[in-house]
């Protein structure tokens, strides 16, 4: 029994560590950082029509990935492959298009999570380990706004909003919402956003060369991530606002422009036969270029009141209302198309309706130029700030007036001129005599200045010396004065002080004698108080010494002696001891 035991036994420990060395040898494989496995299975029900990925029990590609690190699986039984993970940098996002999924309802484009299609969520920065065989990522630039820009939100997914209202969830078309200067994590397929300028814009118009529109510098920032990323969008911006205007001078017939430029030319009696010369196309804007410019073949010609045809060359500065820019774009549509829609047709209608009530001098006198200029500004802000834009300025840059009336308004206004020269050369002629009288009588009045000075000087230098010594004697008296005061005063002391220690004196020793008088009173004897003051003024250093000369006497050495010694207690010592001294 025990044999069978001990060989179950090494049965089981062979079998686990065959075991075991075929799953570290055969079924081990590790995933490094930054990867991902994707396992097929070899083994479980076919997958359904129309499915890609396969769930537990299936053959196939599965769906579930493995992450970074140590994994087992049976080879026999599975298949995997190491693939990157999907890595979204930084501003940037990941546009996912599922393969696997239910299909999309009819006339939707989005796809929710478990439908097929291009997902309406998008993968901001981040990794991700998403399998590449059920799923798509494009990685795309997020959308930064630079500062000075707003975005317009238009949704492009859901029902049509109602006409002339602005669109809700779910609905297609501009949002109310704007975006504000920064960085968002946009579906480009779900919302669409162009950036509007907030602040100054120009639109110029130049006569023969059309009209331009100028927008407002991009401030750069110090991120150069950043400004890449807002350098492209803007690119993308302009080349939308440049495929706005080619449709738009496509529209317009060009017979109409070459008969407005003849006309203005014949007016002007400049005779040719080329034809106008058309409308330089704007230049490419480089990345780091943040001023756009934009060409429109738009200008200003219209009759003067006495007949003559007129061409302005003016700049018209206008911002947009920031309240107001999402109704603005709903309506009209970009900076580009709110100027060739609006703004330029109301330039043109103000211009011809104020400009056909001046004569044709006026615009070339200053002042009539400048009343018409202060009357266009205020027309067109008063007609465009219903429409919420801002006209700050209106300038006129440049008139174009027929030949023959410039001339004889030219040499009229030279003749003029001429005229006033002259009569402003004879007034210098005048003034400069003058101011030659003029000088002269400074020179007479400069040496009299002169001479009266040298008298005040001498004047005051003089009263100066004589109140320097007057303030000197004065102060000589003051100090004798003084002196004479404080010699007083000091035999004054003197004679306190000698006083006072007379006095002193007097009622010391007084004091001391009556001390001594009472000292003697109270002795009553001569001879005692003199013995008394004899032993008072005794030296303290005075030592009395006896010296002992026999037994019996007084004469004792008393410095060495102690009162056992002395007199009758010597005797005593000299007894027997316990018997009595003799008397």
């Amino acid at each position: 029994m025990k044999n069978i035991i001990k060989l179950f036994s090494l049965v089981v420990v062979i079998a686990f560590i065959c075991w075991g060395g075929w799953l570290w040898f055969f079924c081990r494989f590790y995933v490094p950082l930054n990867y991902m496995a994707v396992i097929t299975s070899k083994i479980g029900a076919n997958l359904p029509a129309g499915q890609i990925l396969a769930k537990n029990g299936q053959k196939g590609i599965r769906e579930d990935v493995l992450g970074e690190g140590r994994h087992f699986l049976n080879p026999v039984l599975y298949d995997w492959e190491i693939v990157p993970v999907t890595t979204i940098p930084p501003s940037k996002v990941g546009l996912v298009t599922s393969k696997v999924g239910s299909e999309l309802p009819a006339g939707e484009f989005l796809a929710d999570l478990g439908q097929k299609g291009i997902r309406r969520t998008v993968l901001g920065p981040g990794k991700y380990r998403i399998n590449p065989y059920g799923y798509k990522i494009d990685v795309i630039d997020a959308v930064s706004i630079p500062v000075g820009y707003i975005g317009v939100i238009t949704s492009l997914s859901g029902d049509k909003a109602p006409d002339g209202e602005f669109a809700r969830d779910n609905q297609k078309g501009v949002r109310r919402d704007i975006l504000q200067p920064g960085l968002y994590y946009i579906n480009p397929k779900e919302y669409t956003v162009d950036m509007l300028e907030v602040g100054l814009n120009q639109v110029s118009l130049l006569g023969e060369k059309g009209s331009e529109i100028v927008t407002k510098r991009r401030i750069t920032t110090q991120n150069k991530a950043t400004d890449e990323l807002q350098s492209n969008i803007l690119m993308e911006q302009r080349q939308k606002r440049e495929e706005y205007l080619e449709r738009s001078q496509s529209a317009a017939p060009a017979s109409m422009l070459d008969a407005r430029h003849a006309a203005r030319k014949s007016a002007a009696g400049v005779m040719s036969a080329k034809s106008p010369p058309p409308v330089s196309p704007p230049k490419p804007m480089d990345k780091k270029d943040s001023l756009a410019t934009f060409a429109i073949s738009q200008f200003v010609e219209f009759p003067s009141r006495d007949g003559f045809d007129i061409s302005l060359d003016m700049t018209v500065e206008f911002e947009l209302v920031p309240e107001a820019i999402a109704s603005v774009f709903k309506t009209y549509g970009d900076l580009p198309a709110v100027v060739d829609k609006i703004i330029l047709p109301q330039i043109l209608s103000v211009s011809r309706l104020k400009g056909s009530a001046y004569r044709a001098k006026d615009f070339i006198v200053g002042e009539g130029r400048e009343k018409f200029q202060n009357d266009l500004t205020e027309s067109l802000a008063a007609i465009l700030k219903d429409r919420e834009i801002i006209i700050c300025e209106a300038l006129i840059r440049h008139v174009s007036v027929p030949v023959e009336i410039l001339d004889p308004i030219q040499q009229s206004s030279i003749a003029v001129e001429q005229d006033l020269t002259n009569k402003e050369l004879q007034n210098t002629a005048r003034k400069q005599a003058d101011l030659n009288t003029e000088l002269t009588l400074i020179e007479q009045k400069q040496g009299q200045v002169i001479q009266e000075t040298e008298k005040i000087k001498a004047e005051t230098k003089a009263d100066q010396e004589k109140q320097v010594a007057e303030t000197h004697a004065l102060a000589m008296k003051n100090v004798a004065d003084i002196e004479k005061d404080t010699a007083a005063v000091r035999a004054q002391k003197t004679r306190k002080i000698g006083e006072a220690a007379a006095k002193i004196v007097q009622m010391v020793e007084g004091e001391k004698a009556n001390g001594q008088l009472l000292k003697a009173q109270a002795f009553n004897d001569p001879v005692a108080y003199s013995l008394w003051e004899f032993a008072s003024r005794l030296n303290e250093d005075v030592e009395i010494n006896i010296f002992h000369s026999g037994d019996g006497t007084l004469w004792t050495d008393l410095e060495k002696a102690r009162m056992g010694d002395l007199g009758g207690a010597a005797a005593i010592k000299k007894s027997t001891p316990g018997q009595p001294a003799k008397k």
